[in-house]
């Protein structure tokens, strides 16, 4: 046969298998569903495969540690929020602490003293009746002025007052510290500024200053001693409530609202007053020395407006605290000293003032001690 014969009448390679070869798989239509579900033989079916695949991942232990897994994950998450919310309630309770101590005034930053590294004006003042125990105490102003002399820092010291007066004892007190501290620091002048009223006590205060400062309309002066009290003697005689009291001493029921006052004990009375008075004028005399007027009325109990009480003497210019500070100290930075009743020493001295009235009632005590108002 030649080369050049047609190649489709070739005999098939495929249909000639060499000999001794096995004869060759034909390919197979496709199959039917029973014989798709039947593989050969020897070869795993995917029905096995599957159920091998299944039988591994939902073993006991599989689950075990998916689930441990997940309870350790849980757990430690928990463990980080509950850190972080002890972190931030710790932060908050550091930086409400020192505010809530400093509003009840159990702690203050660097106490009285001054954290300025400046020289400046210090500041002490005094605002309202003056009084043992309260806020204008002897005491408490005492403590602020002592902090204010003893700053290295102090230029100078300005007792601010708006006051109606108050006790003598208390403002005798202050008046005589204001001396001796003057005294110990030569260097540090004090000058006594007048807001809106400086009478009596307050007065009393502001004749240790080595210059008094007021403005045009306030009120300054009132240099007298007062005593007031009730008497219900006649109410009593009206009503026919009989008073019983006893006692041991000839003027132990002195001034007593439930008895008739009599003439020996106004006398005593007058006495007294006239004593506290002229006590009050050598305070006055001495402080304000030879630029007091000679005018009797100055110690007649009698209130001035600002400017008139320089002209008498009682005051010497017209300024405020800043202008003290600027003009005089020639320190512009004013640090306040002054020492603040804080809310529990406030409850504190309303509750102590209440069963000091109730105890005053309970014995029949009405009259009021003498007062520099």
């Amino acid at each position: 046969m030649s080369d050049s014969q047609d190649p489709s009448s070739r005999p098939s390679e495929a249909t000639t298998p060499p000999a001794g070869a096995a004869p060759p798989v034909a390919a197979a239509p496709v199959a039917s569903a029973a014989g798709a579900a039947a593989p050969p033989a020897g070869a795993p079916s995917a029905a096995g495969a599957g159920a091998g695949s299944s039988a591994g991942a939902g073993s006991p232990g599989w689950e075990r540690g998916v689930i441990e897994k997940l309870a350790a994950s849980a757990l430690q998450e928990q463990r980080r929020a509950r850190r972080w919310s002890i972190f931030f309630r710790l932060a908050l309770l550091a930086y409400l602490t020192p505010v809530v101590l400093a509003f009840l005034g159990l702690w203050a930053p660097g106490g009285l003293k001054s954290s300025s590294l400046m020289r400046h004006t210090a500041l002490v003042e005094v605002k309202g009746e003056i009084e043992a125990g309260g806020e204008n105490s002897a005491e408490a102003i005492i403590a602020a002025l002592r902090a204010a002399f003893e700053d290295p820092k102090t230029a100078g010291v300005v007792i601010r007052l708006n006051t109606p007066g108050g006790s003598p004892v208390q403002a005798g007190i202050v008046h005589d510290e204001i001396r001796r501290l003057r005294k110990l620091h030569p260097d540090t002048p004090v000058a006594a500024v007048v807001e809106e009223v400086c009478a009596s006590g307050g007065y009393y205060i502001a004749a240790a200053a080595d210059k008094i400062f007021v403005d045009k309309a306030s009120l300054v002066g009132s240099i007298g001693v007062l005593m007031d009290g009730f008497g219900f003697t006649g109410v009593m005689d009206k009503v026919g409530v009989e008073r019983r009291l006893f006692t041991a001493g000839r003027n132990k029921a002195f001034l007593d609202s439930f008895s008739p006052l009599t003439e020996e004990h106004r006398q005593i009375v007058n006495r007294m007053l006239a004593e506290i008075h002229q006590q009050f004028i050598d305070v006055v005399k001495a402080g304000r020395g030879d630029r007091l007027k000679d005018s009797p009325e100055i110690f007649s109990g009698m209130v001035w407006s600002g400017a008139r009480s320089i002209e008498l003497g009682l005051a010497d210019a017209l300024g405020t605290v800043d202008s003290v500070a600027r003009d005089e100290f020639k320190a512009e930075e004013v640090v306040d000293f002054s020492t603040h009743e804080n809310l529990a020493e406030r409850l504190a001295r309303r509750i102590g003032a209440a069963a000091g009235q109730a105890a005053v009632r309970a014995i029949g005590a009405s009259s009021s001690l003498p007062q520099l108002r």
